[in-house]
């Protein structure tokens, strides 16, 4: 039976994503360029033997715009046969790449295929797609009369209704720095980081981590979506949601090589992980952060594992009430999650996250020995991804 593996995955190092971050000289397809020449260079494919590579952006505007993924491509020199899509499934953009490209060489429709990200949201800020427009439309507006609300409120809503106080989120937030700034001390990243040139400064630590960061100094922070009408709204919330306990506007790009585990023994390449099992859900965009709960138990249904089999779970920090909800959900070992640090230090690039976390998982499988790993993305309109793969 055919399956898919994967070969390689790198990243860039975070970038602040507002003017003067240290990716934000660089055009977001030169960006991810650079990322996918040094991919094929690192493993020593001949690129034209690629038969897709598969993108995920979130802001598809501007610099972003008329499929990024495809002059990414070209620019990182790939022949021009080589083609190239971009998707956006919001923040599981590039995790959904993964699922297609894996999916496509299950299927036989692939041999060779890259699954990719990228996101410069200091050049194509976050919102800037909508272009002051409904993006929604009448019968949503109709189906949910009282009207959608942004993510951070929804990490409001699930703080309270999972009874997370605002100490909890910030002492899980001062330990993803730490355990960030611990990896990269210890040269944990190294492996996984391609270093990137902008304006003759070669790029290749994270920019976003704190490593200073305490729990005192994340209490000083004030809320960031406090509003009095949906207080009277959400009589629950009590305002707990500040910069520090969510991910940061982040720069970054990331690429997964993706084949047969014919192939990769054809080329006389290694493989490093297998795609054990794929799931994808969704859920209520009102709350629009839960769907990684009903996503993962779809995956562990499939799959025949136990959240206990799991080595390391991925769970995205786009808030600290996101991973902390889940783990409380599935009674899961707090050691075994984002055992890195995740997006709160790291940082979450939104159409880059799903590849970056499917990049750190895997290292870190490598790198402890663990068999299983699973990634879990929330994604804005109530959607959600998991992804079990096996260490090879």
């Amino acid at each position: 039976m055919t399956s898919a593996v994967i070969v390689d995955a790198v990243r860039t190092a975070s970038g602040k994503g507002k003017p003067g971050g240290q990716l934000s000289g660089l055009h977001p397809a030169e960006l991810l360029s650079q990322v996918l020449r040094q991919l094929v260079e690192r493993t020593g494919i001949d690129p034209g033997l690629i038969d897709d590579v598969i993108g995920g952006c979130v802001s598809q505007a501007g610099e972003q715009a008329i499929n990024i993924t495809r002059s990414a491509v070209l620019g990182a020199g790939f022949p021009e046969h080589v083609p190239a899509t971009t998707i956006d499934r919001q923040c599981g953009s590039s995790q959904q790449a993964a699922h297609f490209a894996a999916q496509g060489v299950l299927s036989g429709a692939y041999d060779v295929v890259i699954a990719c990200g990228v996101e410069l949201m200091s050049r194509v800020p976050m919102g800037f797609a909508a272009q002051g427009k409904n993006p929604f439309g009448p019968a949503v507006g109709a189906r949910y009369p009282e009207g959608l609300v942004n993510q951070g409120v929804s990490a409001e809503l699930i703080a309270a209704r999972w009874k997370l106080d605002r100490a909890t989120l910030d002492e899980y937030s001062a330990r993803s720095h730490a355990r960030a700034a611990a990896t990269a001390a210890a040269g944990g990243f190294d492996r996984e980081i391609v270093p990137v040139v902008s304006a003759n400064t070669k790029i290749s630590t994270d920019e976003t981590v704190r490593p200073q960061t305490t729990v005192e100094g994340l209490a000083g922070l004030d809320p960031s979506f406090a509003d009095e009408r949906l207080s009277q709204r959400f009589p629950e919330i009590d305002w707990k949601i500040t910069p520090g306990n969510s991910s940061p506007l982040t720069d970054g790009a990331s690429a997964v090589l993706i084949m047969s585990e014919e192939k990769a023994n054809a080329l006389g390449l290694q493989p490093r992980a297998r795609f054990h099992t794929f799931a994808v859900t969704g859920s209520d965009p009102l709350l629009m952060l839960t769907g990684v709960v009903p996503a993962t138990r779809k995956a562990l249904d499939r799959s025949g594992l136990t959240i206990e089999d799991i080595d390391a779970y991925e769970v995205n920090e786009a808030f600290a009430p996101v991973p902390l909800m889940w783990q409380q959900e599935f009674g899961a070992d707090p050691e075994r999650l984002n055992p890195r640090g995740g997006a709160i230090a790291l940082g979450h690039a939104l159409g880059a996250s799903g590849t970056r976390l499917l990049t750190t998982l895997v290292n870190h499988l490598q790198a402890t020995g663990g068999r299983y790993g699973l990634q879990t993305m929330c994604e804005g309109g109530g959607m959600a991804n998991a992804t079990i793969v096996e260490r090879l």
